[in-house]
């Protein structure tokens, strides 16, 4: 969690008779809890209040600052920015130079160095203890500086001044790091320009690179729309550079003034391009990153019981912008989701006793409730929670919720408890006793008087997030930008694992939730291996569904493209993963249960936040000059009244947060790359491949029918138009129909357009499920939900009685109750082929279970008929053999030949020899080809 930077500051020695001076700008603050001080508490409120003081980012009277520039390199989701500044005391005397740089407060420093007249100042990371010792030196010479407000919701402020002569040349610059969260479908980068003056050499360079490909950047109009035509947007594939560059003209407010229209947050938004809803797993560096962000699931329902301080201090415009956020979120609810309402002060009300539907009823009758609240009285958070959290177990017990929908309590408060259970530690214990796993906790403080380390503490402790909502004039705004991160739920128990001998130090991998437009992230160390790729396997849970995602890298390709990036960032993956690590321990020490645990998580984060080069709350950023005589520091108290905005993440990690090293076991089915020490568990099924005898149907498009008694194999064509739908199977009885539809080719061959199945439906009509083929995607849909996956990874979907097996870039298998399966091959042709298109082709097993009902273009086979073939002689080609077969009551001139098998050679294909029966098949099949054309993809056929 963030904190407010300070920054002290002692220059010890003059140095060639100048003396530097440092102004004090602010006092220590101890790391003492603010619990036990109320008045303290309040005292700090009012500090760390709205109050906006004017921000330049150089300071200074009669100065002149030659240059002023910014450049963020971002590399897989990971951001290095540095800010450089030049600037010359052009006054007669000596003076105050300040360097104020806005920072986000996810970000962590990694350095700052300034050179005053020659004398260089170098940074480096050291534990706290040193910076008291310093701090200690510094402040008996008089000599020390500080910063304790941030100016803005997202970001806190690094603050420097010091004291030099004139003429006097300083150059700041100042590294910070963060790793990239994506919200609501985009990943958001933020500068905050307010240089206070007209710079001569003014530029914001954004260089982000991508491996997988980006695919979108956006320059949202944040600095006015004077500059909306200066911001220069380059972007290919992969890469991307956003530059702003105005002159000392574009930067005046108005053609003649002398002051800067340049104020204001800078902002780059950009997405990444994913094929696979298995997600993104990257190595480098010996370190890997698993990015995992799936769409095209739908949301799971949701519980949600909407917890709201209506206290005294709500009064005013904290309740007219609830009330306002509170409008827009009810309307948000569908049929499917559960909701209530408990309202809070000196007492607890519940504006209803059970969680009711997302009905256009109940919702305008909750709307209708909540503009009627009048704020009064004190806190009673405590019986409002416990409130809360019987309501959802009540529902639960009486089986009023789906097991597998979303619970969840939204808390909003803006106070500290006044009535019943004050102590915080206390609450803490009762809320965590009484909530079960599946329910989550997300905690929303309004304003500055709220102890926001109680509510990030008590979210964190119940599988949710918290978040810090600023009470002004957009408040309402920032309460439904909060629930709009949370409101689609995709995936519960979201698990990614690795093979044990693979990877290690693997960061939190287990997340309760995931959420529509955000992404989890997992990074780890990886292992010395003999093997060239390194693999992951992601377990998840949808609506109604069981997902198994597998996904691999190649351990040495991305090292050799950013090598070739001229501006890369390099290291990108092992800060990643460090940066992850610290985060997750620093929030693993905040609920340590003893303080033995504390300590050694203590260790554990100076260590990290060291060798890594991060100031964190433990460590402070020593600056040097070159003979280590004069000192700058910088470092990061705690402020537990000001906790940083930490947002929401794609998830929220479970409760019981895992050790830095976390690695499972493998699902059953999986096959590594890197084998894991046997275990019972592995030995379910290693490969999805469909028995040696089959009939299938595949290319333009050609039908091979097995004949076991008979021992032939039977070929025909269907030669049909694009558009029409051929059922393959239908069997009324067992309730499953497998239907396909045709697509031409992009130009005539000899005078005839082929034909290819582009499109294979399996539905399965007992539960309304049906899974759809295509080349692009594999979907499944039970009627009200509906889900997608890309051909891009190994996947296994499970379903009721229907399995889906996919197998990357190759084919997909699907299992009807165990006894009736399907496999989908997919047929990939060159992008720019002038004729040929993707197409599908399909293998049935002569073993499916059918019904005596069962028919269709495949099914009718299933019940083998009668066929002799004699008088076998020389055809018109002699290469292919004519006879005559009997069958069904005809005599058909057949012709010997073979067709392809793909299933083992995609490319070339293994060759059959059947016998071809000519005119699509007439006399072999039941009727005409044409009685086999259905409406839809989900029609049974009628009977013949």
């Amino acid at each position: 969690m963030r904190r407010p930077l300070l920054l002290l500051l002692g220059l010890l020695l003059l140095h060639q008779g100048r003396c530097f001076e440092l102004v004090i700008d602010g006092e220590w603050e101890e790391e003492t809890s603010d619990l036990q001080d109320p008045q303290r508490r309040h005292k700090r409120a009012i500090l760390t209040s709205e109050e906006q003081e004017d921000f330049e980012a150089i300071r200074g009277d009669d100065i002149t600052v030659k240059s002023y520039k910014m450049e963020s390199r971002i590399t897989s989701r990971f951001a290095h920015t540095t800010v450089r500044s030049s600037v010359v005391n052009s006054a007669s005397t000596a003076q105050s130079i300040g360097f104020n740089v806005q920072i986000p407060k996810r970000a962590f420093i990694t350095n700052f160095t300034m050179n005053v007249n020659g004398i260089t100042f170098t940074g480096s990371v050291k534990e706290k203890t040193v910076a008291r010792n310093l701090y200690a030196q510094a402040r008996a010479r008089g000599k020390a500086a500080g910063i304790v407000r941030a100016n803005s919701q997202d970001m806190e402020t690094f603050k420097t001044e010091v004291h030099v002569p004139p003429g006097s040349n300083i150059e700041f610059e100042l590294h910070y790091q963060e790793m990239m969260q994506r919200r609501l479908g985009f990943y958001e980068h933020s500068l905050y320009l307010q240089p206070g003056r007209l710079v001569p050499q003014f530029q914001v360079d954004v260089y982000i690179y991508e491996p997988n490909g980006i695919s979108t950047v956006q320059t949202p109009n944040t600095l006015g729309s004077q500059f909306s035509q200066l911001v220069k947007v380059t972007s290919s594939k992969d890469k991307a550079h956003v530059v702003f560059k105005p002159n000392l003209q574009q930067q005046r407010k108005c053609e003649n003034c002398s002051g800067s229209a340049v104020d204001g947050v800078f902002t780059v938004k950009y997405d990444v391009t994913r094929d696979s809803n298995a997600g993104e797993l990257q190595v480098s560096d010996g370190h890997f990153v698993h990015f995992f962000a799936p769409s095209n699931l739908s949301p799971l329902p949701k519980n949600i019981v909407f917890v709201i301080d209506v206290s005294g201090s709500m009064w005013g415009v904290k309740m007219k912008q609830t009330v306002e956020a509170m409008q827009a979120i009810l309307d948000d609810l569908t049929i499917d989701d559960h909701f209530s309402i408990v309202d809070f002060n000196h007492n607890v009300r519940c504006w209803s006793e059970e969680l009711v539907h997302g009905s256009s009823i109940q919702v305008t009758d909750a709307k209708k409730y909540i503009q009627n609240i009048k704020p009064n009285g004190g806190t009673n958070i405590n019986e409002a929670l416990m409130r809360a959290v019987q309501m959802l177990v009540r529902a639960s017990n009486q089986g009023m919720i789906d097991p597998r929908s979303v619970s969840m309590i939204i808390l909003v408060s803006d106070g500290d408890p006044t009535v019943g259970e004050i102590k915080l530690s206390t609450i803490q214990k009762n809320v965590k006793r009484v909530m079960r796993e599946e329910f989550s906790l997300f905690s929303l403080g309004i304003g500055f008087d709220v102890d926001y380390d109680f509510l990030e503490r008590i979210a964190m402790e119940n599988r949710g997030m918290a978040q810090r909502i600023y009470a002004n004039h957009d408040a309402a705004e920032q309460l439904r930008a909060f629930y709009s991160q949370v409101s689609s739920p995709l995936l519960r128990k979201v698990t990614v694992q690795f093979p044990e001998d693979a990877v290690s130090d693997v960061t939190h991998n287990h997340f309760d939730k995931y959420f529509s437009g955000s992404e989890l992230v997992v990074a780890g160390k990886v292992l010395p291996s003999v093997s060239s790729t390194l693999t992951s396997f992601t377990t998840a849970s949808a609506a109604r569904l069981d997902i198994t995602l597998q996904t691999e890298a190649n351990m040495a390709e991305l090292d050799t493209e950013l090598a070739k990036q001229q501006h890369s960032f390099t290291g990108f993956a092992r800060q990643l993963w460090a940066y992850l690590t610290v985060k997750q321990l620093i929030s693993e020490r905040s609920l340590a249960p003893t303080a033995a645990k504390k300590r050694k998580i203590t260790q554990q984060i100076m260590s990290l936040a060291v060798e890594h080069q991060f100031v964190t709350p433990l460590t402070a950023l020593l600056v040097e000059s070159e003979d280590a005589k004069e000192r700058l520091l910088a470092d990061s108290p705690k402020d537990p009244k000001h906790g940083c905005c930490s947002g929401v993440g794609g998830g929220s990690a479970s409760n019981g947060l895992a050790p830095v090293r976390v690695v499972h076991g493998l699902p059953p089915w999986v096959q590594v790359t890197t084998p894991a020490p046997p275990s019972p568990a592995e030995t379910g099924p290693q490969e999805w491949m469909l028995p040696g005898q089959v009939n299938l149907v595949d290319n333009d498009p050609h039908f091979i029918v097995h004949l076991p008694t008979s021992n032939m194999d039977v070929c025909f064509n269907i030669d049909s138009k694009p558009g029409h739908i051929l059922n393959l199977v239908s069997d009324t009885g067992a309730g499953v129909v497998v239907n396909g539809r045709l697509i031409g080719s992009k130009h005539l061959h000899k005078s005839h357009l082929r034909t290819y199945f582009g499109t294979i439906s399996i539905y399965y009509q007992p539960d309304g499920l049906s899974v759809t083929v295509g080349t692009d995607s594999i979907s499944m849909n039970d009627g009200s939900n509906n889900h997608t996956f890309t051909w891009g990874a190994t996947a296994e979907i499970s379903q009721d009685g229907v399995r889906i097996s996919i197998m990357k870039d190759s084919h997909v298998t699907v299992t009807v109750n165990n006894n009736i399966q399907v496999m989908v091959l997919l047929h990939r042709v060159w992008k720019k082929n002038p004729a040929n298109v993707d197409f599908l082709g399909i293998y049935i097993p002569n073993d499916n279970q059918y019904s005596p009902l069962v028919h269709g273009l495949i099914g009718q086979f299933s019940r083998e008929p009668e066929a002799s073939v004699h008088n076998v002689h020389e055809g018109v080609d002699p290469l292919k053999k004519e006879a005559t077969m009997e069958v069904k009551g005809n005599k058909l001139l057949v012709t010997r030949g073979w067709q392809k098998d793909y299933r083992q050679d995609k490319r070339r294909g293994s060759n059959i020899y059947c016998w071809f029966i000519h005119n699509s098949g007439k006399g072999f099949i039941d009727g005409h080809y044409t009685d086999y054309i259905v409406p839809n993809l989900d029609s049974f056929l009628r009977t013949l």
